[in-house]
């Protein structure tokens, strides 16, 4: 293994039996038949990844594509059926409520329960009790036995005990969904002083923006396989795809190292504004990869070249986003606005099939790829109608720009819903680029737009 890895991953498999009835797993165990019968089910298939030290590194995926299997392989807690795992490092890992928890001991038994299987001495624990217990701040409930605790309770002194020990190597798995927003906010603080140290975190979540906020690197698994990896927004985008069977990968694709598109962030930061609006493609048919299209489509039109150059477009095509602009409070075409003005997001749309209640939908990132606000007609209630084929139809989002300073990216999209199936019909993902140009700049994404009043009272 190399020096500078922490994690080193290597044709990983993970099998799982299953068999239709229990008599038929004894009679096997017994060697009672002559004939197999169960079905293989490969949690992990042939799964390689390298994880360097110092990096943040998340893993996402639907559920059952296999990232909490890899998490527990790389921990100890399950073998690999075949491949190899190498670790450098010492490990903490918070994988799910009640892994290494006995929950008839009190909190403070389990401290040291834990600190001693992962190697400290008594006295080494001692010294770190009064840290872990400041961080847990679950009171005089630390002397009770922890199956009483509540969800909220359990998670604080888990997460406590495994960022307090000292680690080189931290693994989170989605346990911090159960904590409220005070005790997340002080764990991702956490996570900031362990990236700032050097640290290595391997961290698996349903939560997007924390992903594309925190982890330098993105590894996306799809029934058991590692589809791609890449930088956060990259693998966000495909993820998205994934999610609604929009994703078709060529066989030779398969773990894709998507790595090469360091420059993307800068990119998006440096596109120039330009009033010419977009045109999208030619409005109808599939691409060159079928009619669920998938591909990274490049659609260089005139003077949109760089504005272009990283969208995203996939969906079935009944209906396409045939254009696209934005308007100033003046009504004139930009892509400049100032901040605490009115703007406008204009899309065309044509129709090629009779589509029972189309969504139109407009959403706005920075350029790390962090979704930080959104909308559609449905959530608006502005058009809740059936569309024609041939027909063609603008929809326009309206709104006040309360976004700081700084350079964004915009998103459109056509879906609905077809009795209980969610199907997407057409989506650009940063189709447009935006500048706000602002004279005052807040904490945070947004301005509140905040009226401060100081007075004397004596």
């Amino acid at each position: 293994m190399e020096q500078n890895i922490a994690i080193q991953v290597k044709d990983l498999n993970k099998i799982y039996k299953l068999y239709d009835k229990p008599m038929d797993r004894l009679k096997e165990s017994l060697g009672l038949s002559h004939k197999k019968r169960y079905k293989e089910h490969y949690a992990l298939r042939g799964v390689s990844m390298d994880i360097r030290q110092g990096e943040t590194v998340g893993i996402i995926g639907t559920n059952g594509s296999g990232k909490s299997t890899i998490l527990k392989i790389i921990t100890g807690v399950l073998n690999p059926t075949s491949g190899s795992v190498e670790v450098d490092g010492r490990i903490s890992a918070l994988l799910e409520l009640g892994a290494g928890f006995n929950r008839e001991y009190n909190g403070i038994e389990n401290i040291y329960l834990n600190g001693t299987m992962i190697g400290f001495s008594r006295e080494e624990i001692d010294a770190k009790l009064d840290g872990i217990l400041e961080f847990a701040d679950i009171g005089d409930y630390v002397y009770q036995p922890v199956k009483t605790y509540s969800s909220g309770m359990f998670v604080r002194l888990a997460f406590a005990v495994a960022i307090n020990i000292d680690p080189e190597i931290l693994i989170v798995d989605e346990a911090l969904s159960v904590g409220d927003v005070f005790f997340q906010a002080k764990c991702y603080h956490k996570f900031e002083e362990f990236k700032k140290m050097g640290k290595t975190i391997l961290f698996v979540s349903h939560d997007l923006s924390s992903v594309s906020k925190y982890c330098d690197r993105v590894i996306l698994l799809n029934k058991g396989e590692k589809l791609a990896e890449g930088s956060p927004k990259e693998m966000i985008d495909i993820y998205k795809q994934v999610l609604v069977g929009q994703y078709a990968v060529a066989e030779e694709e398969h773990g894709t190292n998507l790595l090469d598109d360091e420059e993307i962030s800068a990119k998006a930061a440096q596109k120039a504004a330009n009033a010419t609006p977009r045109k999208v493609g030619d409005g109808h048919g599939a691409d060159k990869q079928g009619e669920t299209g998938g591909s990274e489509q490049r659609n260089d039109s005139a003077g949109y070249e760089d504005a272009a150059a990283e969208t995203l477009e996939y969906g079935t095509r009944q209906a396409t986003i045939t254009e696209c602009y934005i308007t100033d409070d003046k009504g004139m075409h930009t892509n400049a606005v100032l901040k605490g003005s009115r703007f406008s997001v204009h899309m065309k749309v044509a129709f090629h099939e009779d589509l029972p209640a189309p969504i139109f939908a407009c959403s706005i990132k920075n350029a790390l790829g962090v979704e930080i606000t959104g909308t559609n007609s449905m959530v608006e209630k502005s058009f809740l109608e059936p569309a024609r084929a041939g027909a063609v139809m603008e929809a326009v989002f309206t709104q006040e720009m309360n976004l700081q300073g700084g350079e964004y990216l915009i998103s459109l999209g056509l879906t609905g819903y077809e009795g209980d199936r969610f199907a997407v019909y057409h989506r650009l993902y940063d189709v447009m680029n935006i500048t706000v140009i602002s004279d005052k700049n807040t904490v945070g994404y947004f301005d509140m737009n905040s009226e401060v009043t100081v007075k004397s009272i004596e």
